[in-house]
C-alpha cells in the first residue's frame, strides 16, 4: 500500500507554531530531567492514561486538564515519577500546572503535566519549580531534540518522529516523541508519547481517534508485563496548517488518521525496540480468528510470555511454548485448524501444522532465530480477523538493569 503522507526526520516542533525545550533543573545527576512543550496558540487537546488503579498524582491532574479541552502546553520531568506520593504528590503536580500556567500567561487548566522516573519519591519541588520556569525561558521552535532527550530515563535512545501530509490542499504535519524502556505492557506501557500537530480537527474527532489508535498500537506492545502508574499519550492540535476542521464527515479523514496511525505506532515499536536489555525485536501477528478481540488476546499472551521470550533470547525455537501461550490466551481457536510460522530476513519456516510440530529444519530455524528482527505469524483459519503486536526478548541484562534500579 502506497502511503498518503511523508516521512520526515522530525519531532515535536516540526508541526507549525510549536516550541520546546529540554533542560537539567537537577532532579537527575547531569541528564536533562525537564521539558516543556508549548502552542503558539490554545490547542485541542486529547489524551489517554494508564489503567493502574495506583496511578500518579500528574495523571490526575492531567485527565483533569484534558476534560476541560483546550491545552496550551505540556510540562514533563524525568527523574522522578510523583506516584504513590499521597496528597503532596497531588499538590506537586498541580504546582507544576500552576508553574507552567504563570510563565506563559494561561490558567492552569490549559496545561498537561506529567513525570516519570522513581516511585514513591517526594517531588524536589525547590528543583521542579525553577525548572520549569528555566524551560520556559529557552522555548525555541527548534527545541524538539531536547525536549525528547529530556524526557528519557533508562532510553537508550531518543524516539522521535514526524510526517507531512496534505489535508484540502493544505501541508499538515504531525511531531512526536516518545519515551520507554521498560515497565511495557498492553493496556498503556510505562512509557509517555506526546504528538503535535497544526492540523485545524474535532475535538471529539481527536479524542476518539486517539482512543481507537491507542488500543491497535501502545496498547500492542511488551517489554516485561508489567503496566505503569505514569503511562500517558497526549496530543496537541493548534489549526495552524489552515485545513477545513477535520471531523468524521471530512472527505479526507483517512488521509490524516492514516498519518496519525503511523507516527504512534512507529512510536510504540520505537519503545519495544529500546526494552531494556533486548537483543531480538518480536513481531507477532494472528490471522483468521473469529473476532479481533480473539487476534488480540492471542498476540498479547504470545508476547508477554516469558518462556516465549527467554526462548527467543537463546535461539531455541520451542513452537511449544508459543502454541501454549495461545492456548491459555482465552482466544477461541480449533487446535487441529492452527498453523504456526516463524520469519525474518533470513526467511521463513512453517513449525506448527493442525495444532502440531512439523519436523521442521532446526538448522534452518537457527538461521531465523539469530536475526535481530522476528515475526511469528499464527493462522487460525477460523474467521477473517487478524491483529499485530510487538514486543521483545527477555535478557540476563534486563534483571540487571531492574535489580540496580534505584541504587
Amino acid at each position: 500500500m502506497t502511503m498518503k503522507f511523508k516521512v520526515l526526520d522530525g519531532d515535536v516542533t516540526s508541526p507549525k507554531g510549536f516550541k520546546a525545550s529540554g533542560i537539567h533543573a537537577g532532579i537527575k545527576k547531569a541528564k536533562k530531567d525537564m521539558t516543556l512543550i508549548v502552542s503558539d496558540v490554545m490547542a485541542e487537546g486529547a489524551a489517554v492514561f494508564t489503567t493502574n488503579k495506583a496511578c500518579a498524582a500528574p495523571v490526575i491532574v492531567s485527565k483533569a486538564c484534558v476534560n476541560q479541552g483546550k491545552i496550551k502546553a505540556i510540562v514533563v520531568n524525568s527523574g522522578n515519577a510523583n506516584a504513590c506520593t499521597g496528597d503532596k504528590g497531588l499538590e506537586d503536580a498541580w504546582t507544576m500546572a500552576e508553574t507552567t500556567a504563570k510563565a506563559l500567561g494561561v490558567e492552569k487548566e490549559n496545561v498537561i503535566v506529567s513525570s516519570t522516573g522513581i516511585i514513591g519519591v517526594p517531588m524536589p519541588m525547590e528543583l521542579v519549580v525553577p525548572g520549569i520556569e528555566q524551560a520556559a525561558a529557552e522555548l525555541s521552535y527548534d527545541g524538539g531534540l531536547a525536549a525528547a532527550e529530556a524526557i528519557m530515563t533508562t532510553d537508550l535512545c531518543m524516539k522521535k518522529i514526524a510526517v507531512e501530509v496534505e489535508i484540502d490542499g493544505k501541508t499538515v504535519t504531525l511531531g512526536g516523541i516518545a519515551k520507554g524502556s521498560g515497565m511495557i505492557h498492553p493496556n498503556m506501557a510505562t512509557m509517555l508519547s506526546f504528538i503535535t500537530s497544526d492540523v485545524k480537527i474535532d475535538g471529539d474527532f481527536l479524542q476518539e481517534s486517539l482512543k481507537q489508535i491507542t488500543q491497535k498500537t501502545y496498547n500492542m506492545i511488551t517489554v516485561d508485563g508489567d503496566t505503569s502508574t505514569n503511562d500517558m499519550v497526549a496530543v496537541l492540535a493548534n489549526g495552524a496548517a489552515g485545513n477545513k476542521a477535520i471531523d468524521d464527515k471530512h472527505p479526507e479523514k483517512d488521509k490524516f488518521l492514516e498519518a496519525f496511525y503511523f507516527i504512534n505506532e512507529y512510536l510504540a515499536k520505537a519503545i519495544v525496540r529500546d526494552g531494556e536489555g533486548a537483543t531480538k525485536f518480536l513481531e507477532a501477528e494472528i490471522l483468521n480468528a473469529p473476532t479481533e478481540e480473539d487476534a488480540q488476546l492471542a498476540v498479547k499472551s504470545i508476547l508477554g510470555s516469558s518462556l516465549v521470550k527467554t526462548a527467543f533470547f537463546g535461539e531455541d525455537g520451542n513452537w511449544g511454548r508459543i502454541l501454549c501461550s495461545i492456548g491459555y490466551s482465552g482466544a477461541d481457536y480449533d487446535m487441529d485448524k492452527i498453523e504456526i510460522f516463524l520469519s525474518s530476513a533470513a526467511g521463513e519456516i512453517q513449525i506448527v501444522k493442525a495444532g502440531q510440530g512439523v519436523g521442521a529444519s532446526e538448522e534452518k530455524m537457527l538461521e531465523i532465530l539469530k536475526c535481530t528482527d522476528i515475526k511469528i505469524t499464527a493462522d487460525f483459519h477460523k474467521g477473517t480477523a487478524s491483529a499485530k503486536g510487538w514486543g521483545c526478548d527477555l535478557s540476563y541484562d534486563y534483571v540487571k538493569i531492574n535489580g540496580a534500579y534505584r541504587t
